[in-house]
């Protein structure tokens, strides 16, 4: 329970702010604010199963000091930046107003700020599909890869890892064939969809080469001066993950309230929980002692980001996200204890 003890406190105070904040706001509306809190917090913890899996597998080649940032500052980011920063940077890009005024919208007049997340939704949600994407490709086009949960597909993609690029090629034909479907600001989508590719290659290249210039490097100050820089990208790689994911939540949660900081407290809750598990996965070593999780989390990825490119046109319940994204964690734990036995 130590690992979820700063989580159950920071629950407490949510619970307690969105109580009075809604008293303030809407008096005799606290316990349906409690309500949708509660209800955003655990559809964020549900749909982040393998986010928290995909966050452990970096997390294990980073210093505890930057796993420890990853939780206090990546916390910050993620409450305060991607639960509340972001979606007001989004409606003041797409309506031309400034932050401020974006920032009394969203508290004032819930609806009006609503009309503008929901067209500025399908450019959003095809960033973060194609970076998904792209890092579930990553991991299955790798020859290198000895561990196989599904081997007859696993070992062919791997072969097809020694095509370099194919990732690349594969991610841009699914942005094509989207844009068949796609019938309002097509430009402002396949932009959108373009930059995640190259923000994706952008810190998997700069990770890697920071990676093997600590790896060939004998000085030990140089090495430190390395392994800093590796996990600072390793931490904005993680960001840019949990950012990703968290999209269609931040999203879709206005389906339950419109109000934004009781979306941000239901959803902050939920981040939180998300890291004290990476956490745990961590330092309890869950991932080598059930070799086939990673694998499930990088399925569920790629689920998600088709999923999201398909959501630009077509709305899929969050539901239906969440249980593909636990059926493959679920399986992939059972057959880790299978092949444990």
């Amino acid at each position: 329970m130590r690992y979820f003890t700063g989580s159950a406190i920071f629950t407490i105070l949510g619970l307690l702010f969105a109580f009075f904040w809604s008293h303030q706001t809407h008096p005799g509306s606290e316990f349906k604010a409690l309500f949708a809190v509660l209800i955003l917090s655990i559809l964020e913890i549900s749909l982040s199963f393998d986010n928290a899996v995909v966050n452990a597998s970096k997390l294990e080649k980073m210093s505890h000091l930057w796993q420890q940032r990853f939780l206090t500052w990546g916390i910050l980011i993620a409450v305060f930046g991607m639960r509340f920063l972001f979606p007001i940077l989004v409606v003041a890009i797409f309506s031309g107003l400034n932050l401020f005024d974006v920032a009394l919208m969203a508290l004032k007049d819930a609806d009006k700020y609503t009309h503008y997340l929901h067209i500025s939704h399908p450019p959003i949600i095809t960033f973060g599909g194609s970076f998904l994407i792209m890092l579930f490709l990553n991991y299955f086009f790798n020859e290198k890869k000895e561990i196989h949960w599904i081997g007859f597909l696993e070992k062919k993609l791997a072969f097809l890892g020694k095509i370099k690029g194919l990732n690349v090629v594969i991610t841009l034909l699914l942005l094509y064939f989207q844009q068949n479907f796609i019938t309002e600001n097509k430009l402002e989508v396949l932009i959108a969809g373009l930059w995640g590719i190259i923000v994706y290659l952008l810190i998997e290249g700069i990770s890697n080469a920071l990676e093997h210039n600590n790896n060939n490097d004998s000085s030990s100050c140089t090495k430190h001066f390395h392994l800093t820089n590796s996990c600072f990208i390793n931490f904005l790689y993680l960001e840019l993950i949990d950012a990703s994911f968290s999209l269609d939540g931040v999203l879709g949660a206005f389906a339950l309230s419109k109000d934004i900081l009781i979306i941000t407290i239901g959803l902050s809750i939920g981040a939180m929980f998300v890291r004290s598990l990476t956490i745990m996965l961590v330092e309890k070593k869950t991932l080598q002692e059930y070799v086939y999780l990673e694998h499930g989390a990088h399925y569920a990825i790629g689920a998600l980001g088709f999923i999201m490119l398909i959501s630009a046109f077509k709305e899929i319940s969050e539901i239906i996200t969440g249980l593909i994204g636990l059926v493959f964690i679920v399986s992939a734990f059972i057959c880790s204890i299978r092949k444990k036995a």
